[in-house]
C-alpha cells in the first residue's frame, strides 16, 4: 500500500490530536515472550509473524542453524530505521524508488565467553547505512537522515539506553 504525504497526515492526525489532549493514551507497553522449553540451548520467540528460535552464535559454539540474538537486534534496528525513513520521506514528499538499510555491529566474543575480563560483553560499535535510489537533493537527504535518526525508536533506544531491570520468579521446584 502506497501512502501519499496527505494520506499519512490523515492517518496520523487523529492519533496526534488524541495524544495531545490525553498524553496517557500514547503510553504503550510492548512485550515479547521467549519460551525455554525446547531442545538444547535455545529460546523461541513469537514475533507475531513467525516463530524464531534463537541460539548460540557459531563464535560461541552454536551450529548457526538458529537465529543469533545480536543479529536480531540489528534486524530490529534496520527494520525500525527503514520504516521510519519511509514515513519521513512520505511526510516530506521525497520519492524513494527503492533502497537498502544496512545495520552492522562489532562484537568481541571473548567478553560473552568470559575469556577476557577487559573485553566488552555486547556491541562496541553499531553502524547504520542507507543506500537510496532517489532524486532527492542533498539538503533533502540530510533532513531525511536527521529526522529518521530523531524518530527511530530502536536507534534512539540504543543511543540513549533506558533503565533496565531483571527479575526472576521461580515456579515449581521441590516440595
Amino acid at each position: 500500500m502506497t501512502l501519499s504525504a496527505d494520506d499519512l497526515r490523515a492517518l496520523q492526525a487523529p492519533l496526534k490530536d488524541r495524544y495531545r489532549i490525553e498524553p496517557v493514551a500514547a503510553l504503550v507497553t510492548l512485550t515479547s515472550v521467549g519460551q525455554l522449553d525446547g531442545e538444547g540451548i535455545a529460546c523461541r520467540v513469537d514475533t507475531g509473524r513467525a516463530l524464531v528460535e534463537a541460539g548460540l552464535h557459531p563464535a560461541t559454539g552454536g551450529s548457526g542453524l538458529q537465529a543469533c540474538s545480536g543479529n536480531m537486534l540489528l534486524d530490529a534496528l534496520a527494520a525500525c530505521a527503514g520504516v521510519t525513513l519511509r514515513a519521513v520521506a512520505t511526510a516530506l514528499g521525497i520519492e524513494l524508488r527503492s533502497g537498502t538499510v544496512h545495520a552492522e555491529g562489532d562484537l568481541d566474543f571473548r567478553g560473552t565467553l568470559g575469556v577476557a575480563k577487559d573485553a566488552a560483553v555486547g556491541f562496541t560499535g553499531i553502524r547504520l547505512r542507507f543506500e537510496l535510489n532517489t532524486d532527492a537533493m542533498p539538503d533533502q537527504i540530510a533532513t531525511l537522515v536527521k529526522l529518521t535518526e530523531r524518530y527511530c525508536v530502536v536507534f534512539q533506544t540504543l543511543a540513549r539506553p533506558p533503565a533496565l531491570s531483571l527479575t526472576v520468579r521461580a515456579i515449581g521446584g521441590e516440595s
